[in-house]
């Protein structure tokens, strides 16, 4: 065989090879990524099957509970527009509170610098929806919602407490908070329109939360206990 020919004949080998190696790492890479997107969507509907018995969108059928935790995000997004996500759930923690729902309200967010107060913020304007201040407590620790929900029973003693957030992160919440036996219920704020990112966004961020629990992940802060006060009790007639 001359050498031309040769040559020729490796690199056609090589070539075959290569395309059939190449073949079957496409075919690992799609079924991977198959299982993967079945995996998300098994667990974002086992989560809201699980809790929803504890997630209520109706205030007249919503249990009164003496604690009510509010779920921090930012006020604004990005390009300094309003963030319906934040100033809806401070509509739904007003309302709970003028309805009797819960006595006290424990605000839990991100105060990672001093730039950037989630806690403060909601306080301030939860103040000025007529929400007196002696009824509110601010956690600056709740970087997640693991840290809110497991600060607001461990530090603040929030044993029995009513979650306010849109409802899939109240899902999520209340995954967490059953994981850890603790009471907890959710009140659902209003949800924004066009929420398809964020909806892709929870896929992700529920499987997090089970790799979380299963790693037994614990907040970023703990530190000494600093319990509300007690509910307040009403008289019977």
């Amino acid at each position: 065989m001359p050498q031309e020919e040769k040559k020729k004949s490796i690199l056609a080998i090589i070539k075959l090879k290569t395309f059939s190696c190449l073949k079957k790492i496409t075919y690992y890479f799609l079924g991977l990524v198959i299982v993967t997107i079945l995996l998300l969507f098994i667990i974002d509907k086992s989560i809201s099957f699980y809790v929803q018995d504890r997630v209520y969108e109706n205030i007249n059928t919503l249990p009164k509970r003496p604690y009510g935790v509010v779920l921090g995000t930012s006020k604004y997004f990005s390009d300094n527009t309003l963030n319906l996500y934040y100033y809806n759930r401070l509509l739904a923690a007003q309302e709970l509170f003028k309805a009797k729902k819960v006595d006290f309200l424990l605000l839990s967010g991100d105060n990672r610098t001093i730039y950037y107060n989630e806690p403060m913020r909601m306080f301030k304007d939860l103040k000025k929806m007529n929400i007196p201040e002696e009824f509110m407590y601010m956690d600056f620790a709740g970087f997640r919602t693991l840290d809110s929900i497991i600060r607001a029973d461990r530090i603040f003693k929030a044993h029995t407490m009513t979650i306010i957030s849109q409802k899939f992160h109240c899902e999520r919440a209340i995954f967490i908070a059953k994981y850890y036996d603790i009471d907890a219920i959710c009140f659902v704020a209003e949800l924004p329109p066009r929420t398809d990112f964020v909806k892709i966004r929870e896929l992700f961020a529920r499987m997090k939360a089970i790799i979380d629990l299963l790693t037994e992940k614990e907040p970023h802060f703990l530190g000494k206990p600093e319990p509300l006060p007690t509910p307040i009790a009403i008289p019977f007639d």
